[in-house]
């Protein structure tokens, strides 16, 4: 039986956060499961609240005899993570390599020896034994690190656009566009001409999408930001937003130049506002400071949550493998990630790279190999 060292993370009730790597056995594959040696697992924002959690990472260390980081839990905070207390968890959303092991089902042998994204939420390990339907198959010739962010990411941005489709909407406006997924959703957008509004912090982030092709970029760090959202709202007629920062006012200000756009030609009495509706979607949190909301939008208009996996649960199965031949056929193009650095487990623990990783800086992007020495 294979042997697999794995990273495990764990919130004591004594208000403690260990992040361990542990030696684990990898069972044999059933019939519909195949085993998977990781090369390449991105370590994502949606990956730092699993591993971390609200752990005071400035006061983190590392026993390197025992690969054991901690890091104290202010314990004021532990009731938000009760769930998880004193439960030594796998991490590590999405990762690639190379399929070794298959069970016997016809499908699972046509794998053997190819290169596979897989989604399990545990792939912070050296192999990883997966059903099939978490599996996405690369064509000949991409490597690992090239396939590692195939899910999380594209799928998202795929997931937009769809999401805009069925809700019958016609155009989007998204947050912290400059990121790897903003970067993906302006070529999906430019090439299946959706208008697109961006919304970036910094001018060398707008100098970066216009580059791309990007028509609309507004800079919330500008005194112009409102009216330039205003503007570039009226100009593509965008009534649905997703919104990756989740604290502050970003929502509101979305809402309210929806609304104005909405309401420029009311006449008379509008009390309700605009019947359009107006929906933005969270989904993600890189400000976990309260949502404020100053309601100057009318009655027609909606917040909510978004979660990629929910999202693929509500296609039918051929829609899911369709999008899934498109991320691997556009994997060095549309769907290209470039990374900032591979991290073997024990640079990954470093608590100097972990500030570093965790800071969730635009154009930084990391990587753990778990069979890097």
């Amino acid at each position: 039986m294979t042997k697999s060292n794995q990273l495990f993370t764990n919130i004591t009730s004594q208000g403690s956060l260990e992040v361990t790597l542990q030696e684990v056995e990898v069972p044999k594959p059933n019939p519909h499961e195949v085993v998977v040696r990781i090369d390449a697992s991105p370590i994502n924002p949606s990956d730092m609240w699993p591993m971390f959690g609200p752990a005071d990472l400035n006061e983190a260390s590392l026993d390197k005899q025992a690969m054991k980081l901690t890091a104290p839990v202010h314990k004021a905070f532990l009731p938000r993570v009760k769930s998880r207390i004193d439960m030594p968890l796998p991490i590590g959303n999405e990762g690639a390599g190379t399929v070794i092991a298959a069970g016997d089902s016809d499908a699972a042998q046509a794998l053997m020896g190819k290169t596979v994204a897989v989604l399990t939420g545990a792939c912070y390990s050296q192999y990883a034994c997966v059903p099939l339907q978490a599996c996405m198959l690369h064509n000949e010739g991409t490597s690992a690190q090239q396939a590692a962010s195939s899910f999380v990411n594209p799928l998202t941005a795929l997931g937009m656009v769809e999401t805009m489709r069925m809700e019958g909407h016609t155009a989007l406006v998204h947050t912290a566009a400059a990121s790897n997924l903003g970067i993906m959703l302006n070529k999906i957008c430019i090439a299946e001409g959706v208008q697109l509004v961006n919304i970036v912090r910094k001018k060398e982030h707008v100098e970066l999408l216009k580059a791309l092709g990007a028509k609309h970029v507004c800079n919330s760090s500008e005194e112009s930001f409102k009216k330039d959202l205003y503007l570039a709202v009226k100009e593509t007629g965008a009534t649905l937003a997703f919104d990756a920062i989740g604290g502050g006012e970003v929502v509101s200000d979305i809402l309210t130049a929806m609304e104005m756009v909405g309401s420029k030609d009311a006449k008379g009495f509008n009390t309700y506002g605009s019947e359009a509706n107006k929906q933005v979607y969270i989904y993600g949190g890189l400000d976990f400071s309260p949502t404020i909301l100053n309601r100057a939008y009318g009655m027609t208009w909606g917040i909510g949550g978004w979660l990629l996996m929910r999202f693929l649960a509500k296609l039918a199965p051929k829609s899911v493998f369709a999008l899934h031949k498109r991320v691997a056929d556009e994997i060095d193009t549309t769907f290209k990630s470039e990374f900032t650095e591979e991290l073997s487990f024990a640079e990954a623990l470093t608590p100097e790279k972990i500030m570093q990783y965790n800071a969730k800086k635009t154009g930084e992007k990391y990587l753990i190999n778990p069979n890097k020495s």
